[in-house]
């Protein structure tokens, strides 16, 4: 099968995906609809459960690793996110997060960023303000349709199936290839 050309603006975009991904220095994700399925599970005794994937937990380490900055940013506050931080070492946990812009804003203050060096993948409405002020913004596949349509990047995975892994993969692989040009 011959390999396919990209067009003059496709290589564009390409190449603007990249300096975007090689610029990021923090990366964030929402909890519920990206790091799990979205599911709110119930046990007969009231117990709230979620199912994370283990392949986006070692993603979020990898960017650690490569010296990343990670956190959490939800509406929800619950002890299972605090849990799942916790185990993968996040230092920012931001839970109950009405306006996640500023969260944002307040993360890059702190850390002695811009936005444009963040990354963000959420899946709602509640995301969109966030998707639209980040360097890189991405989303699961199964996400609201107003969201596809403002990020940069649309995931082949769905929420809480490997979608967080596939963006980190996205930025170390990116990060790997060499410096920003400018």
């Amino acid at each position: 099968m011959p390999k396919t050309r990209l067009t003059k603006p496709a290589k564009k975009r390409r190449a603007s995906l990249m300096r975007a991904l090689k610029r990021v220095r923090l990366f964030a994700t929402d909890v519920d609809g990206v790091l799990t399925d979205g599911g709110m599970y119930y046990s007969e005794s009231g117990d709230e459960l979620k199912k994370f994937n283990t392949r986006d937990g070692m993603g979020i380490k990898l960017l650690q690793r490569a010296g990343l900055i990670t956190a959490l940013i939800t509406m929800e506050e619950t002890k299972l996110v605090m849990r799942r931080a916790e185990k993968l070492a996040i230092p920012e946990v931001h839970q109950g997060a009405r306006d996640k812009l500023a969260v944002l804003r307040a993360l890059a203050a702190r850390h002695g960023l811009t936005l444009e060096e963040m990354a963000y993948i959420g899946d709602d409405v509640n995301d969109l303000e966030a998707l639209k002020a980040v360097g890189f913004s991405a989303a699961p596949a199964d996400a609201m349709p107003s969201v596809l349509k403002v990020v940069n990047y649309v995931c082949r995975k769905s929420g809480g199936e490997g979608a967080v892994r596939e963006v980190v993969d996205l930025i170390l692989a990116a990060q790997a290839s060499g410096p920003v040009k400018r």
